[in-house]
């Protein structure tokens, strides 16, 4: 992908400050893994630790009004245990949190997880997003992420630790993303998976993020929405936030029936409360890449995750400066990167068909 021309560049022609890859993997001892489902557009995405047996710091941020997780009180700075071994984004509302049975089970089998004296239990986060309207012609409904996709994205990620330009788009827990929602599924746009990352110095913040925001996607550089709610004849580009300043009347949207997720990752040394503070830091980004943003709609969260790679004593605040860019960077990749789909509900495009 070539970045807006809007975008700051270096005197190379990259992206002011974008990590080697630009992918999630730039932060080392993390893979991505990915699984979809062959009888619908939904699927999983995999975030596995391995940077250390014992796992890597996490802590979790939610924003939306309406959200899908397993296991997020247990990243709580108060609370006893630090590190996961995992964590899940994925598909199917409620019911896709199936998927980390498989992840546990997974891992479990390779002996991975916390010590408890009677065996290794895998601690593995997750967070849904709602794709449930989001069904072809013949496809069946009621197909969602389950543990047999989670076991296959863990292996997957496994398999393909630095898979390159292969993470973004209609994969992953981004299969039936859609964005731009608030006018009704008539006049959305095809939503996706999008990984970025960003280095100044010796420190990497990376982000994998799934794009299923009721609200448009903007290109933070430019301020203009490249992918959201279209016209009343479906052919162009809206603007949510116009329309609705407009008077434009809604569509009947259901809590929870949307939700951006994602993991931010660094490679500084940093403690739990820290990654608390990064991972807010990260919905700054999301602010400036999806308007509006953390609505009723939305179960937006994000996770954040720490390698302690790097003893040199970083900057908290250019961290977090870093961390909001890498996920508004995702964001709009996750949008760049998807494809169109026909559905039973009709044809949605995505931001390359406009």
């Amino acid at each position: 992908m070539n970045p807006p021309a809007s975008m700051p560049r270096s005197s190379n022609n990259r992206p002011l400050a974008t990590g080697p890859g630009n992918r999630f993997s730039d932060v080392t001892g993390l893979k991505l893994g990915h699984a979809q489902a062959h009888g619908r557009l939904t699927g999983c995405s995999v975030i596995l630790a391995q940077n250390d047996p014992s796992g890597a710091i996490a802590a979790v941020d939610v924003r939306g009004a309406a959200p899908g997780t397993r296991e997020t009180d247990l990243l709580s700075s108060e609370n006893l245990v630090e590190r996961v071994h995992a964590i899940v984004l994925t598909g199917g509302s409620a019911f896709g949190l199936a998927a980390v049975d498989g992840v546990m089970h997974c891992l479990e089998e390779q002996g991975v997880g916390l010590e408890t004296g009677y065996g290794r239990v895998p601690i593995v986060p997750a967070a849904v997003l709602y794709d449930l309207p989001v069904v072809s012609v013949g496809q069946d409904p009621k197909i969602r992420p389950d543990a047999a996709m989670g076991y296959a994205a863990c292996l997957d990620a496994q398999a393909n630790p630095a898979r390159v330009g292969a993470n973004q788009g209609n994969i992953g827990a981004g299969a039936g993303a859609t964005v731009g929602k608030l006018f009704g599924m008539a006049r959305t746009m095809k939503g996706g998976l999008g990984e970025a990352s960003v280095q100044v110095g010796p420190w990497i913040v990376s982000a994998v993020v799934a794009c299923n925001a009721v609200g448009d996607v903007l290109d933070p550089s430019t301020g203009q929405v490249i992918a959201g709610a279209r016209t009343s004849d479906g052919r162009q580009l809206g603007d949510t936030q116009a329309m609705l300043l407009r008077g434009e009347r809604l569509s009947r949207v259901l809590p929870g029936t949307n939700t951006t997720i994602g993991v931010i990752a660094c490679n500084a040394r940093l403690n739990k409360g820290q990654a608390k503070r990064l991972a807010m830091s990260g919905h700054d980004g999301l602010a400036r890449a999806i308007r509006p943003a953390h609505t009723p709609y939305d179960g937006d969260t994000l996770f954040a995750l720490i390698t302690n790679e790097v003893t040199e004593t970083p900057d908290f605040i250019l961290l977090n400066v870093m961390a909001a860019e890498a996920v508004a960077r995702a964001i709009v990749n996750a949008v760049r990167f998807a494809s169109g789909v026909q559905t039973v509900e009709g044809w949605i495009p995505a931001m390359a068909d406009l």
